[in-house]
């Protein structure tokens, strides 16, 4: 069963920006909004989380070859039973290799009313198995600043927009933290990252757990978080990767 979690916020007043919106935790499926179709293999660290129905929950990254890094308000709702992993594919009606969580690891600190912490590690019940499509993702452990990015996700390409079936892709950057502070206030904090292009472009339901990359290197800098659904003028949060360096090892490590 599809699971999305809504929380009305006040955003603080910057010019030309309406002072409330509703902020969504973009858990939902379907499509990136104004992006383009990924070539095959472009991307083989991506994963869909799937529910036991095989609906498409989340995106995430392969870790190593048993762990999954993904958001921590894509797996609060759920038990390890009820989630499955598909890897090897840009499709979700095909391919791909499907490997059931054993467990699920969430930030202990995370709370679904506040946006820290935003982060969870799953361990599989069997070993990925590599090749040309399926690979693990390398982790950006620098304190980076404004630089070109790039989103992939599965997300809706609209705020009721329809599922995309295959994987899609968008150019963005990251903004500094006091423009990213100067729209959410303190629903954001030195542990986010956040990424803007222009109105009609961006995350959306779907998306959420998935990775945003340095453009440079394909580094995985940020997991999508949340956002204004969708794409509205409003830079999109992300965890910052970087912040939780040591806390994604202890995770694995356990």
């Amino acid at each position: 069963m599809m699971k999305l979690v809504v929380l009305v916020i006040i955003v603080y007043s910057t010019a030309g920006l309406p002072t409330t919106k509703t902020a969504t935790n973009l858990s939902s499926s379907s499509r990136i909004v104004g992006g383009s179709t990924v070539a095959d293999g472009a991307y083989p660290f991506i994963v869909s989380l799937r529910s036991s129905a095989n609906v498409h929950l989340c995106g995430g990254s392969i870790l190593n070859n048993e762990f999954i890094l993904t958001a921590a308000h894509c797996l609060v709702s759920y038990s390890a039973s009820e989630i499955n992993i598909v890897v090897g594919t840009n499709s979700l009606d095909s391919g791909g290799t499907t490997i059931a969580a054993n467990r699920l690891i969430v930030h202990a600190d995370f709370d679904l009313s506040k946006r820290p912490y935003d982060i969870g590690v799953i361990q599989l019940s069997g070993s990925i198995t590599y090749s040309s499509g399926i690979a693990q993702v390398s982790l950006n452990t620098a304190d980076i600043g404004v630089v070109s990015a790039i989103l992939i996700g599965w997300g809706r390409t609209s705020t009721e927009g329809i599922l995309a079936n295959e994987l899609q892709e968008i150019a963005t950057s990251t903004i500094s933290f006091s423009d990213c502070e100067a729209v959410w206030g303190s629903r954001v904090s030195e542990s986010n990252i956040c990424a803007f292009s222009r109105a009609g472009e961006g995350a959306c339901n779907g998306d959420s757990g998935g990775p945003l990359l340095q453009a440079s290197d394909l580094t995985q800098i940020g997991i999508v978080s949340f956002s204004i659904a969708c794409a509205q003028g409003y830079p999109d949060v992300y965890t910052r990767v970087s912040w939780y360096s040591s806390w994604i090892q202890t995770a694995i490590a356990s």
